[in-house]
């Protein structure tokens, strides 16, 4: 009898010992196909926050800050009551994907989300979404990214730690 671990590779490694919980903060990022681009272009940018926000609005998740990158893109967000986050994110990408097969890109299979515990610091997440477009050099720090959203409840506390709702540089060293 083989008594050794069983070793995944590969997407099953990302799906290993995944569990949803509902009232969780689920940190979550997803990817385009590579090496393809376009998600930050408009129409699909619009439509892709556009199905963010019915996502809380059905109850699955509550969004608490995302930003939309053009091959990808990373959420914070609550789980709603069903606490199903691999649901949550089949009623995201899969309507989204007839819209990205019209501009030539599709999703990768499958997603990366990473549990916040209730003893974890949620601002180094905040920072991680808001700075990763300056970071990736798409934009100048004196401009806002028009793909980052962050809910009201959240930035009534962290949009006080920005410059009128830009990065301070310091941050981006």
């Amino acid at each position: 009898m083989n008594t050794e671990p069983k070793i995944y590779r590969g997407y099953g490694a990302l799906r290993t010992g995944r569990w949803s919980q509902a009232d969780a903060d689920y940190f979550v990022t997803g990817c385009l196909q590579r090496p393809a681009t376009g998600l930050t272009s408009e129409p699909l940018a619009t439509m892709v926050q556009a199905r963010l926000h019915e996502l809380e609005t059905s109850g699955y998740w509550k969004l608490r800050s995302s930003v939309l990158m053009p091959d990808h893109f990373h959420l914070l967000v609550t789980l709603g009551p069903q606490g199903n986050l691999s649901e949550a994110m089949r009623q995201f990408k899969g309507p989204l994907a007839p819209m990205l097969r019209k501009q030539g890109v599709s999703w990768q299979k499958n997603f990366y989300d990473h549990h916040l515990r209730n003893g974890d610091e949620r601002l180094p997440t905040f920072l991680y979404i808001f700075l990763n477009p300056y970071r990736a050099n798409l934009i100048p720090t004196g401009r806002k990214w028009p793909w980052y959203f962050c809910g009201p409840d959240d930035w009534e506390w962290f949009g006080r730690m920005t410059d009128e709702s830009l990065p301070f540089p310091e941050w981006l060293r």
